[in-house]
């Protein structure tokens, strides 16, 4: 059997090195925008039929949300625990008043809810990457 053609090198350490690296995929964010883009354009349509408008709805609230779940997961290693906890409450707190705010309740009640379910969201991420670093 022949030496590596790069001396020290070896298929172990290439492979320990892949398992360091952030994982910045682009294959969550696209699936969860996809969802967050279908169950607003449900909750907007309440029984009609799909209009353009309602389709834009969708797909602008799929993009946004997305796309800041993306840029989220990408700067996940430069930020500090607490500020990762917070930025990803902040995000599932917007996410909801959002979802919420399309049912019809008023701006109060869907800025309540948002705040106490992003509260509750930064507090979990918080505990999970304090127990896991």
């Amino acid at each position: 059997m022949s030496a590596p053609a790069t001396p020290g090198y070896t298929r172990a350490r290439h492979r320990d090195e892949s398992r360091t690296r952030p994982r910045t995929g682009w294959k969550l964010p696209l699936v969860l925008g996809f969802l967050f883009a279908l169950y607003a354009q449900h909750i907007e349509r309440d029984g009609r039929t799909i209009t353009f408008g309602i389709a834009m709805l969708g797909l602008v609230s799929g993009l946004v949300f997305g796309g800041l779940y993306y840029l989220l997961r990408r700067t996940r290693a430069s930020l500090p625990r607490e500020l990762r906890g917070a930025a990803y409450g902040a995000l599932v707190g917007l996410g909801v008043g959002w979802l919420y705010s399309l049912s019809g309740a008023s701006v109060l009640t869907a800025a309540a809810v948002s705040l106490v379910v992003g509260a509750g969201a930064g507090l979990i991420a918080f505990y999970l990457f304090y127990t896991h670093e």
